[in-house]
């Protein structure tokens, strides 16, 4: 039995937005990572935030779903970011940028007639989306750097 389906949701993601078309030619992390990515423009980050508390990818909370306890509900947040970086210091144009990636995100977890499966991460959850996203932005002595930060909430039975 299951403890969690953080595990799947977070491969789910990244195999998702791996294989978008509308994120072709974007570095999908799963994680943090130790490599330079100083030459990377667009990046997505899935179980990673900067400045996430102690280093934190996913929060949970899990319910008895039923009296007897036999199966749990489960909710929980993947922590995950979109970043454009080109080493200018046009920051408009890392901001769309990096909205377009989150768009592309978001847009892939909404369901629709083409896609009516998307909320459920092929079966890992029972439903998902995005729920919150916040705006970062600096000037550095290596240009611009503009992300979206925002989480995946999704709700699962185990």
């Amino acid at each position: 039995m299951a403890t969690s389906r953080i595990p799947a949701a977070i491969d789910a993601l990244v195999a998702r937005w791996t294989a978008l078309p509308a994120l072709a030619g974007v570095l999908v992390l799963d994680g943090p990572t130790t490599t330079d990515l100083t030459k990377v423009q667009d990046l997505v980050y899935v179980g990673w935030q900067p400045n996430a508390e102690n280093g934190i990818a996913v929060e949970m909370q899990q319910d008895f779903a039923h009296i007897g306890g036999y199966t749990r509900d489960e909710r929980f947040d993947i922590l995950c970011f979109a970043e454009s970086w080109t080493g200018d210091f046009d920051i408009k144009a890392r901001r769309t940028r990096s909205f377009e990636l989150f768009a592309a995100c978001e847009n892939d977890l909404r369901a629709s007639g083409a896609n009516p499966a998307a909320p459920n991460l092929g079966g890992a959850v029972l439903f998902s989306g995005i729920t919150q996203a916040s705006l970062f932005q600096q000037q550095t002595d290596k240009g611009a750097q503009v992300g979206v930060a925002f989480r995946v909430s999704c709700t699962a039975r185990i």
